[in-house]
């Protein structure tokens, strides 16, 4: 037997929306749009949904499981579940009103040679429609725009990965004669976080992000209109020192100063460090260094090794990415493994560099040290933390437990899930430095769901993640909550 609950709203009757809680006995493999026909039937009930083709093509049954937008017929229905409508007006209990939805598309002009309507060129080779073609898969369903952060606070502003993709789609068909570029800053291409939820979510796997929005966003520098004067500022830092912040006397550089000491060894696992952990957060770097100590762990930290480049391939920015790959690749020649403590630098490793010629074992510092820690070394720490999952890191690597599984291994350490561990923080994909009042507007909800754990610390492996939360919860008068690197715990842990 499951239990579930569903948001129920019947306007002639009902003065707000309500949740019921409903318990049936789940069969293999059952899906919402199943367990929702049970319940009708078991409880006698009236529940309103919406389905026609149940075989996720038309995207009529799409709803809201757990915070998330989800097709009913393919999504499988789990005890605790919570079942609401999409972020739209309501008409009945899981049936929504998307007219204003479809009123923005016509709006858009969403159609192709819309000027000046002629006959279409139909002579194409499947080369010419290749970009176009990756973003019309889309059945409508709506699950990315109720899923997107930022259209939650700001749908006025940014008109959301649905739009992005339908505006992208026409403006790579080489048959469209209209411009789209400048509807796309109208509709705020520059406000998405690169959370990746969108896709996440789209159950045509429709990668939004990485082939609209930073696609986009690469065509808005090449044509003039982008990006936005903070993100120029970061590839000028990067165009003259290889770093996308600058260097601080006081701070020093983590990779420098390591590289003072002297050491003999030559070790086949390297740190690749960032921007952040070499010009601003070097503890973080030595945490590392005398948690790998404490169990008899070889790195390096090269010495030459530059910036990633994630700050400029989320901006649009790519014609020196060439440029520090190449050196990147040089650098990091000769070792087997290349560890990551940003979970940015990590998914831009992983993902982004084997584009440019670049391919090694690239793991996350929780993927390498997971299965290599001595626990009776370990001393009891009393501490009530929580985890905080930055989206390079879950949805851009694909790691999920390995953090988790360090975080328990940690004596007297109570660990407090966030409700939606995963949802974005706002600091990612330009934001944090472009648009301030979107990072900080989704720092906040990330504090309102700290403050539930009773947490004293954030934990996470993303500097940009754990500064703007951190902002987040100052400008809330928290102060007496630190959000620290998963690391910082595990080197007070082997002090």
């Amino acid at each position: 037997m499951i239990t579930v609950k569903v948001l129920r709203f019947n306007p002639t009757k009902d003065e707000k929306p309500h949740f019921e809680s409903y318990e049936i006995e789940k069969t293999e493999q059952m899906k919402i749009l199943d367990g929702l026909t049970v319940i009708n039937k078991k409880y006698n009930e009236d529940i309103s949904f919406r389905s026609s083709c149940r075989a996720g093509q038309c995207g009529s049954c799409s709803l809201k499981v757990n915070g998330c937008g989800a097709l009913a017929c393919k999504e499988e229905i789990n005890d605790n579940d919570i079942i609401e409508p999409l972020d739209l007006p309501v008409i009945k209990d899981l049936i929504v009103d998307r007219s204003q939805w479809e009123k923005k598309t016509k709006d858009l002009n969403l159609q192709l040679n819309n000027d000046e309507p002629h006959e279409l060129n139909l002579d194409l080779s499947p080369e010419d429609t290749e970009d176009t073609r990756k973003l019309r898969t889309c059945i409508e369903c709506y699950s990315c725009l109720s899923t997107c952060p930022v259209v939650k606070d700001f749908k006025d502003d940014y008109a959301g990965p649905y739009f992005m993709r339908y505006l992208s789609k026409f403006e790579y068909d080489p048959r469209n004669e209209s411009d789209r570029l400048v509807q796309l800053l109208d509709e705020g291409v520059y406000d998405c976080t690169s959370c990746r939820k969108c896709e996440e979510v789209c159950p045509k796997n429709i990668c939004i992000y990485g082939k609209a929005i930073e696609k986009l966003r690469s065509k808005l520098v090449k044509g003039d209109l982008g990006p936005l004067d903070a993100h120029k500022a970061i590839k000028k830092s990067i165009s003259e020192t290889n770093r996308s912040v600058n260097y601080d006397e006081k701070i020093g550089s983590f990779v420098k100063d390591i590289n003072k000491e002297k050491n003999d060894k030559k070790s086949k696992v390297a740190l690749f460090t960032g921007c952040m952990v070499d010009y601003r957060l070097p503890h973080v770097g030595y945490a590392l260094i005398d948690v790998c100590k404490a169990n008899n762990i070889d790195i390096d930290v090269p010495k030459g090794q530059v910036c990633c480049g994630s700050p400029l391939l989320r901006t649009g920015q790519t014609d020196i990415i060439k440029k520090l790959v190449d050196i990147n690749k040089e650098v990091f020649k000769d070792y087997d493994t290349i560890i990551t403590i940003c979970a940015g630098c990590g998914a831009t490793l992983k993902n982004d560099y084997p584009n440019y010629g670049f391919n090694s074992n690239i793991m996350d510092v929780s993927e390498f040290l997971v299965d290599k820690l001595d626990t009776s070394k370990m001393k009891k720490l009393n501490k009530t933390v929580t985890w905080h999952d930055p989206c390079h890191l879950i949805r851009g690597q694909g790691v999920v437990n390995q953090p988790r599984k360090i975080i328990e291994m940690i004596p007297g350490v109570e660990f407090n899930e966030l409700e939606h561990p995963a949802q974005c923080c706002g600091a990612g994909g330009g934001v944090k430095s472009g648009k301030p009042e979107i990072a900080m507007a989704l720092s906040k909800d990330r504090v309102n769901e700290i403050k539930k754990t009773s947490a004293e610390t954030v934990l996470s492996i993303c500097p940009f993640c754990q500064r703007n939360i951190q902002d987040g919860l100052d400008a809330e008068g928290l102060t007496n909550i630190n959000v620290i690197n998963l690391i910082e715990l595990l080197k007070e842990a082997y002090s």
